[in-house]
């Protein structure tokens, strides 16, 4: 595809991802990709990065937009993206020439708009600090709370595009043998300083194509999931039930712990995401995990109260610590949001708290930086359940400055992973 080309289709899945504003927008490219089958891996990727540089600059693209009639259009936010990453202003606007398969010219108004911008720098000192950071200003005082003079750091983490990192699938290889696979494939890796089992490859790849994926050496998944998945500390033999297990990513981790023996249940209340859990577990040669779908009236907690020896209850979340890879997702957020999934997650934890047996443990997780789901739930929920409390894991799978925290937490900036959270509880024996 040409740069106009490019361009254009950038536009268009812009356009898409603001037609579907509560979908998230790595679901919407795939579906817009899906649809476009003659698109080619490298202009996908090409005009995937035009997007996410949008998506990354959202709220001070629009500050810098505000001035033009009729605000910022996906046309405009993708224009001023190229400008601000150092393209001529001159240069974007002969993208727009009508060509085929080229955006339509600039209208007068649209064009002066982006004349506006010649030397002008992304971040302005007139800005408010919530623009000038990408966060959404209902989260200011939280985030300044959580942070203090490492606000600006921590967010400036999330404007940098993620590594890719995978973890080794013990079941199958190991860190060393896996590394040298994937180089024989030109996929080059350092070892992850925090996870006994992670690999990082600088940038996003496509790990997917290759034998070590392709045979389940190597599974892509944060280095900060895996430590949830260490923090477990599942042991071969035992019961366990990953109450929110999605598709599968640390369901793999657990079994791979496990070597394999014992019995690991797999839940979750969409049955799409499990069915996807199904050929990675296959991949991965796991054979000791189980699939339960909640449905409405379910007895199946009831009926299997008290008889699991430990519980990782991952939890629906804001998702602000991957924002790094979802920024949409903090365009969208609101404080109704947080509302709803504070109540969500409290009921969640309950419900999972009671298939833990005496002296059994408990482990609640989310990928959101926010007390309020973090420290706070676990607090109330402590208040609410005293037969729980907190406790540090002997998980020798976890990093030295992780062992003996009750509950520990992960950013971008201070650890180079996903934001994560993860807490410990024990149920007391009877």
């Amino acid at each position: 595809m040409t740069p106009k080309a490019r361009l254009s289709s950038a536009i268009d899945l812009l356009c898409a991802i603001e037609n579907h504003p509560r979908r998230p927008a790595d679901a919407t490219a795939n579906q817009f990709f899906r649809d476009r089958r003659f698109i080619g891996g490298g202009d996908r990727r090409a005009i995937s990065a035009i997007v996410w540089d949008v998506l990354r600059k959202w709220k001070r693209l629009h500050w810098h937009l505000a001035p033009i009639d009729g605000g910022a259009s996906p046309r405009l936010l993708c224009a001023a993206s190229l400008i601000f990453s150092g393209e001529a202003v001159a240069d974007v606007a002969r993208l727009f020439d009508g060509d085929r398969f080229a955006q339509s010219p600039l209208s007068t108004r649209e064009a002066r708009g982006l004349e506006a911008l010649a030397g002008r720098t992304l971040d302005d000192d007139a800005m408010p600090q919530d623009v000038r950071l990408e966060y959404p200003k209902f989260l200011e005082a939280t985030l300044v709370a959580r942070f203090g003079d490492r606000l600006e750091e921590e967010m400036r983490a999330m404007d940098a595009p993620a590594p890719l990192d995978l973890r080794v699938n013990l079941l199958k290889s190991d860190r060393a043998s896996a590394k040298k696979n994937l180089a024989d494939e030109q996929i080059h890796v350092t070892e992850t300083p925090l996870s006994p089992w992670g690999l990082r490859a600088p940038s996003r790849l496509s790990v997917t194509a290759t034998a070590a994926f392709k045979d389940g050496l190597v599974e892509i998944h944060d280095e900060g999931s895996q430590l949830i998945a260490a923090c477990v500390d599942p042991q071969p033999g035992e019961r366990i039930v990953d109450f929110c297990a999605g598709a599968g990513g640390k369901t793999l981790a657990l079994a791979m712990l496990m070597e394999n023996r014992g019995h690991i249940t797999a839940c979750d209340v969409s049955s799409p995401r499990l069915e996807g859990a199904v050929k990675r577990l296959r991949r991965a040669g796991v054979h000791n995990v189980e699939r339960h779908v909640f449905t409405s009236g379910d007895k199946w907690v009831k009926r299997r109260e008290g008889r699991f020896d430990r519980v990782l209850v991952d939890a629906p979340c804001s998702g602000s610590g991957t924002w790094r890879r979802n920024p949409d997702a903090r365009i969208h957020l609101s404080e109704n949001d947080i509302e709803e999934l504070v109540a969500k997650q409290a009921q969640i934890l309950d419900t999972a708290a009671r298939l833990v047996r005496p002296g059994g443990r408990l482990v609640y997780a989310t990928c959101s930086l926010l007390p309020a789901e973090n420290e706070d739930q676990i607090a109330a929920f402590c208040q609410r359940h005293e037969s729980f409390s907190l406790i540090a894991p002997e998980a020798t799978h976890l990093p030295p400055v992780l062992r003996g925290e009750t509950q520990f937490s992960l950013t971008p900036a201070a650890n180079h992973t996903d934001g994560f959270f993860a807490a410990t509880l024990v149920r007391k024996d009877a």
